[in-house]
């Protein structure tokens, strides 16, 4: 059986540096780890990752919890998180919660069970968790992710939710729309959604203008046209909305689509997340834009420094950009059929 040593000699490296390319790969040159790497594939040498575990009393894992891989938002942060924390020597243990604060307490048990060296988490509302709570008795690090808890000091990777669709409703305003609502999912459920509604609030009354009751659908990435009625067929006819993602804004508007409306000449959609679909349909979506990666990228990074028992910056909102499409138009001169 092919040992470390062999590996080491193959390479050209001490047997030392090969162990250390294993076990803290960002610790060696980029050189001498594709050496070391090659070497092991060429040789079928597989490093014994429970043991060095035992003697280093650290599992060189870290816990992801998201609500949802359906998302593709959630997706894109992964994405870029599985590199980061590859770079690093880092695997990921990943789960999803599907926004159930029950399976978020037990999916960060688990995590906790198998010895995970840190958390990244994204919960369905980060002030009222009492899993969060708990996991400030914890030594494990924890950073946030979307989540930007007002009552709970863990540091978290955002943006300005609230700031971002007061931007976007302003643009609609400017536009000329009065009669603008929002539609969300379950609305208790994700701090992101109450978070946006507030935005929206904040920029109609500022405007003189009275906020609609949000238009709340029973998933938080469908829509159904049954839920829509009361914003199409109302005296207060809309003549935009907000949604509070992107691909619940692409399922409002395949419904509308469907129904005969038009889009966005008689009513405007406007999406959150800048996923890459709201590009490739058509109308092509007008969307508020987060840095995924980025996020994903800045979260491994905080997490890494904590564990290393390093005392990083707090981290400030990222900023988002609103990404005009064709689906927002100034309103219709015609009132609706």
């Amino acid at each position: 059986m092919t040992d470390l040593l062999g590996v080491a000699k193959l390479a050209g490296v001490s047997r030392a540096t090969a162990a250390r390319a294993f076990a803290s790969p960002e610790q060696v040159r980029e050189e001498t780890r594709r050496k070391v790497f090659a070497a092991s594939e060429q040789l079928g040498f597989r490093p014994n990752h429970i043991a060095r575990q035992l003697r280093s009393q650290s599992s060189r894992t870290l816990g992801v919890l998201l609500p949802s891989l359906r998302n593709p938002v959630f997706a894109g942060q992964l994405q870029a998180m599985e590199i980061a924390a590859q770079q690093r020597g880092y695997a990921l243990l990943i789960a999803t919660s599907d926004y159930q604060t029950q399976r978020e307490a037990d999916i960060v048990e688990n995590m906790l069970r198998q010895r995970v060296d840190g958390m990244v988490l994204t919960v369905a509302d980060a002030d009222s968790s009492e899993v969060l709570a708990s996991l400030q008795q914890e030594v494990v690090p924890v950073v946030l992710v979307h989540n930007a808890p007002q009552k709970i000091a863990l540091p978290a990777v955002c943006v300005d939710n609230r700031q971002a669709v007061r931007q976007a409703t302003n643009h609609l305003l400017s536009l000329g729309h009065r009669h603008i609502g929002m539609i969300a999912g379950p609305i208790l459920q994700s701090d992101r959604a109450l978070q946006r509604y507030q935005g929206y609030c904040d920029a109609m009354t500022a405007a003189g203008l009275v906020p609609a009751a949000v238009l709340e659908m029973p998933s938080h990435t469908q829509s159904d046209l049954q839920t829509l009625q009361p914003a199409l067929g109302s005296e207060r006819r809309m003549t935009a909305l907000l949604c509070t993602n992107d691909l619940l804004a692409i399922s409002v508007m395949g419904e509308l689509l469907r129904a005969g409306y038009r889009v966005p000449q008689q009513i405007s959609i406007i999406g959150f997340d800048g996923i890459d679909l709201g590009r490739l349909v058509y109308p092509s979506l007008t969307s508020l834009v987060q840095p995924l990666q980025n996020m994903g990228t800045q979260a491994i990074a905080h997490l890494l420094a904590l564990i290393a028992g390093q005392t990083p910056e707090p981290l400030p909102p990222l900023p988002v950009r609103l990404r005009l499409g064709e689906s927002v138009a100034p309103p219709p001169v015609l009132t609706l059929p």
